[in-house]
């Protein structure tokens, strides 16, 4: 498997939390309760999965990389990428702000949670789209099968040791019970 690949795959995950959260943003806008809990999970797996995990692999591992091979970084797109990433970190605080004041029975916690998800998911989306048709092409046509193997075996060492063994499978199994709260099909 290539590192981009991997990296792809990950953004398989990301997109159904985003799928999810859009839910909850929709069910609190109609006022539904939705268990902080469950906003506690999420921000979670923003926090972890999303942000010390793949942001981790992609900043530490393959930005770095990309650079040495000839990708500009100052306005070139690992620098957007990584703008885009500064950006994601500030809903992801707005999304916590909003879950405490939630907790604390604030009625207006609601809506700051929804506007910092949907401005989550409005820079994401499009975000992981430019990753995975543009800056993962370019990776892919600039790194070595020796690179791809080398930085594979990066990222593994980087999620065992930064986010822990067993996480990934708890956060797939996070997503699925997610998923079968929030994204109901008819």
């Amino acid at each position: 498997m290539k590192a981009t690949d991997h990296l792809m795959k990950e953004h398989e995950s990301v997109l159904k939390m985003l799928e999810i959260m859009e839910s909850v943003s929709r069910m609190l806008n109609k006022g539904d309760h939705v268990p902080a809990g469950d906003l506690e999970a999420m921000l979670n797996f923003l926090r972890v999965f999303v942000d010390k995990c793949h942001h981790g692999k992609e900043e530490n591992i393959l930005f770095p990389r990309l650079v040495e091979v000839g990708i500009p970084n100052e306005g070139g797109p690992v620098g957007m990428m990584l703008h885009e990433h500064v950006i994601g970190r500030g809903y992801i605080a707005g999304f916590a702000a909003g879950i405490e004041k939630y907790k604390a029975g604030n009625k207006e916690a609601a809506t700051e949670i929804t506007e910092n998800i949907r401005n989550y998911a409005g820079l994401l989306s499009p975000h992981i789209f430019k990753e995975n048709n543009i800056l993962y092409q370019m990776a892919d046509m600039h790194l070595t099968p020796q690179d791809q193997t080398e930085l594979v075996a990066r990222f593994e060492k980087l999620e065992e040791e930064v986010v822990g063994p067993e996480k990934h499978e708890q956060f797939q199994q996070l997503l699925k019970r997610l998923t079968q709260l929030y994204c109901r099909t008819t």
